[in-house]
This record gives structure tokens, C-alpha cells and sequence, in this order.
């Protein structure tokens, strides 16, 4: 069974992470240091709340170095994804600094936080396996990824304006919606996922 870490750093949605997870077949750990990492094939970095306030909790749990020590594939959710950058606008915050580039405020955004399902255009990745060119997903947001180079995008989505709603660099990958909370789709999502770990296990 694929054995999945996910990072609790006081994000609100763990438990419906690891329950979409698990509906999917994976083992999940909740953990909260360096050392629950080792044995894992993969490891998810959700978010509900502020990047400056997770950056802190990763800091505080020793995490951050074990994060980038990390060759496996990572999946960011919300949060999880902003974290990926080299900074927010949201506090001012320093982030992990894997994929170049910042978080920044919908800024032509008609109401924020943006609640709700939007439509999401998807380029051709594994994460997106079976999905066709775009699908609705559940978002709940007020900034989204601004990457320096183009290429790191691979969803995009509009509210107000058009914002960038998945990445990939390498095994590190993340997406600004929700998919524990989008349905059919977003179990696919996580089921591609978890899949893309056993592929690494396997070549491992």
C-alpha cells in the first residue's frame, strides 16, 4: 500500500485530506517532523489558512530543510502550493523557494475570499490523467501562484482575472484548488496522485 505523509503545520483540512486519500487506498500519516518522513512514497502539503502562519509552524517543527531534502514526489494543495515559491505578498512571507517566483493577491477579484467551483483549464500532466482539457474544481482563496517562468504552469483558471491554478517543477507539484472538496473530479486528482507514487516506488 502507498504510504503518504501529510504535513500537518495547522492547516484546517487535514482530516478531509487524509479521508480523500484513503478513500483512494493509501496509508496516510499525519506528521509533524522531519523524522515521519522517512519510508513515506509521498508527501502532500495542504493549506487552509496563511502562508506567513504555516512558514512559522514549518520553521518551528524543523521541517523546512527536510521539505527540501524531500526527492519524492509533493503535492501542494492551497496553501500547500503558495508555499512552494520563493515569496507571498500574504505577510510578506518568505516561502520554501522551489519553484521561482510569488504569491500575489487577486487583485481584479469581484469578492474575496473566492468561494466556490470554477472551471480550470488543464495542459497534458499526470496529475490531470483522464480529465480532458478542463474541469470544475472547488477553490477557496484570496492569492494565487505568480511564476517567473510560464513553463511551471500547468492549470489556469479566472476569477477577475486569469490566475495560474497548478504547477509542476520535477516531482513537486501543486494545485490552488481543492481537490478533497471536488468531487468526482477531485479524487481523481489525488488518485493520480498516489498513483505517480507507486510509479517512484517501483523505480526506486
Amino acid at each position: 500500500m502507498t504510504r503518504l505523509a501529510v504535513i500537518d503545520h495547522g492547516a484546517g483540512n487535514l482530516v478531509s485530506v487524509a479521508r480523500a486519500l484513503e478513500q483512494n487506498g493509501a496509508w496516510v500519516d499525519v506528521v509533524t517532523e522531519p523524522a515521519s518522513l522517512d519510508g513515506c512514497d509521498g508527501v502532500v502539503l495542504p493549506g487552509v489558512g496563511t502562508t506567513g502562519a504555516a512558514m512559522d509552524r514549518l520553521r518551528t517543527q524543523g521541517l523546512v530543510a527536510a521539505l527540501d531534502a524531500w526527492e519524492g514526489p509533493l503535492l501542494g494543495i492551497c496553501v500547500g502550493l503558495q508555499l512552494f515559491f520563493d515569496s507571498s505578498d500574504e505577510d510578506d512571507t518568505a516561502c520554501l523557494g522551489f519553484i521561482e517566483g510569488r504569491t500575489a493577491l487577486l487583485k481584479s477579484a469581484p469578492l474575496l475570499p473566492h468561494i466556490g467551483w470554477n472551471d480550470v483549464e488543464l495542459a497534458a500532466d499526470p496529475l490531470f490523467a483522464g480529465l480532458g482539457s478542463s474541469t470544475l474544481f472547488y477553490f477557496v482563496h484570496s492569492y494565487a501562484p505568480v511564476p517567473d517562468n510560464p513553463d511551471d504552469a500547468i492549470g489556469w483558471s479566472h476569477y477577475g482575472e486569469r490566475f495560474v491554478a497548478a504547477v509542476r517543477r520535477g516531482r513537486r507539484v501543486g494545485v490552488q484548488f481543492h481537490p478533497e472538496r471536488s468531487g468526482t473530479a477531485g479524487l481523481a486528482v489525488l488518485a493520480n496522485f498516489i498513483a505517480e507514487c507507486q510509479r517512484g516506488r517501483r523505480a526506486a
